[in-house]
């Protein structure tokens, strides 16, 4: 009997040590869980960190600020603040009509048009032995000078303040080509950071776009259009230190002879006008030309539109920049969609469909000039926000992998010049859009206050976008990792001898076959 209780007790006190263990074991899968859902929180903050640090270590830490100081600040912060101001400032100081704006902005494409000519300075003709940093402090000193005298001189006639604009894009395009120039020999040494160093260009200036953006209307409201262009000047100063800070090895040749400079400079145009010719490199190069062109801008139309009272909805200063601002938060969407899901697809079927969707985005202004969204019971405010969101997140994705299929076009030596050339196309493209967007807006007889016909001239600019798609047979079907030139010609065209390396992007006591990044 007593055995027969013992056995008993035995048995119970089993069973309670089991049930308390199946306790404990769910406990601690609870408790697993909830770290499991807190670190994948936490992963989401830190992966773009990590991110960072990635190209940190296999780029030099210098080469990446100088994407966030060129991208996100001067190209990003102060091309955003710049087009809004300016805006402002022919509208309501100058007092300019729509299509005379249109004719005026494209002038501002001329220092971008001549990217080739920054491309060549930096690449040929080095400033006491450094390639890069003279050029990143004299884009910094000429911006600023140009901001400060539009900014600070008042009345000043429409020609010199053409000039000041003209001025201060100059400094942009200068910085942009000389980092430019770091970019496409990054992507040439290490193809598979090519789209990474595209995304964070375009996350950078997306984020500097949201920044001028959010400010621009803020400060057109309490300071007027052309005192708020006196903040235009402080993107330059940091281009300037960037000029001193960014690592460069000093090339032992201080002083080249002239003869010298002028044999390097015919093998830099014989290598660019030998590379163009191939048909994998024109066909792609006449599409992003002929992209850009077709889609007539039709922005200062609708911008005279968006502020009129009696007219349009009558947006303010503030609204003007906040819609932007949305925008720029829709725009890093874009790149974070290209980056997560889009960069390994061929390059031909992602714009595609991204020139498809570019077309049909068009639609939405169609229909909130019509004011078809009133109709519908959309307010204004909200219906302009959603197509500003929709049309640059598809104008993203389809910007992005035309710049990482200009990046694998450059040959190595002239890699610099080269991709200014690509973008000076690009360039070209954007002139031709303003220009001829203003020829429409004047033969349709939309002015300052007449916008009857404004309707007709974003239809046509609609139909135009879509008859792009019969151009897309000139775009390459490889993916952003295949070699697209021949390998001859990649290494063939150098300019850089071993005693003018140029930019190191990686210190020198950690060079390798695949880190040796020189410009």
């Amino acid at each position: 009997m007593a055995s027969l209780e013992k056995e008993g007790l035995v048995e119970e006190s089993r069973s309670s040590i089991s049930q308390e263990s199946a306790c404990i074991s769910n406990l601690g899968n609870l408790d697993s869980a909830e770290a499991s859902k807190s670190s994948n929180i936490f992963s989401v903050f830190l992966e773009p960190i990590q991110w960072i640090q990635m190209l940190s270590s296999q780029l030099n830490p210098t080469f990446i600020i100088g994407i966030v100081l060129v991208y996100g600040l001067n190209l990003g912060f102060s091309g955003s603040f710049f087009k809004v101001v300016t805006d402002y400032y022919w509208k309501d100081v100058q007092k300019v009509q729509p299509s005379v704006v249109q004719l005026y902005i494209g002038l501002y494409y001329i220092p971008w048009i001549m990217k080739p000519v920054w491309g060549l300075l930096t690449d040929v003709f080095p400033i006491r032995g450094y390639r890069r940093r003279p050029y990143f402090v004299l884009a910094g000193v000429l911006g600023g000078v140009s901001a400060l005298m539009v900014a600070l001189i008042g009345n000043l006639p429409a020609a010199l303040a053409l000039s000041c604009f003209i001025g201060i894009a100059a400094g942009m395009a200068i910085a942009d080509v000389t980092i430019d120039a770091c970019i496409a020999t990054n992507s040439i040494e290490v193809r598979s950071l090519a789209p990474d160093m595209q995304s964070l260009c375009g996350f950078c200036s997306s984020a500097g776009a949201l920044i001028g953006y959010s400010t621009s209307g803020f400060f057109v409201h309490h300071l007027g259009a052309q005192g708020a262009l006196i903040l235009m000047a402080i993107p330059p100063v940091f281009i300037t230190v960037l000029g001193f800070v960014i690592y460069e090895m000093r090339s032992p040749c201080l002083h080249p002879e002239k003869q010298k400079k002028m044999g390097t400079l015919g093998v830099a145009v014989k290598g660019m006008y030998q590379t163009i010719k191939f048909p994998q490199v024109w066909k792609p190069s006449l599409y992003m030309y002929l992209s850009l062109a077709l889609s007539i801008s039709t922005h200062e139309g609708q911008f005279y539109w968006y502020t009129d009272p009696k007219a349009g909805p009558g947006f303010s200063q503030e609204s003007v920049g906040a819609i932007y601002a949305i925008g720029a938060m829709a725009s890093m969407v874009g790149v974070l969609i290209y980056h997560k899901t889009l960069k390994d697809i061929p390059f031909r079927n992602l714009l595609f469909f991204a020139q498809l969707l570019y077309g049909a985005s068009g639609m939405l202004d169609l229909i909130f000039i019509l004011r078809w969204n009133l109709v519908l019971g959309i307010p204004d405010y909200f219906f302009v926000i959603t197509e500003e969101c929709i049309s640059r997140i598809i104008s993203r994705i389809r910007w992005i992998p035309m710049i990482v299929l200009s990046t694998r076009l450059c040959p190595l030596g002239i890699e610099g010049t080269f991709f200014a050339l690509l973008m000076c196309i690009d360039s070209l493209g954007s002139l031709t859009s303003k220009w001829g967007g203003g020829m429409v807006l004047h033969v349709f007889h939309v002015t300052r206050t007449d916008f009857t016909n404004l309707w007709l001239v974003i239809l046509i600019r609609n139909i135009l976008r879509i008859a792009t798609l019969g151009l897309i047979f000139l775009v390459p079907k490889a993916d952003p990792s295949d070699a697209l030139i021949p390998q001859d010609i990649l290494m063939t065209h150098s300019t850089v001898t071993s005693d003018d390396e140029g930019l190191e992007l990686v210190p020198k006591n950690d060079r390798s076959p695949e880190l040796l990044l020189n410009l």
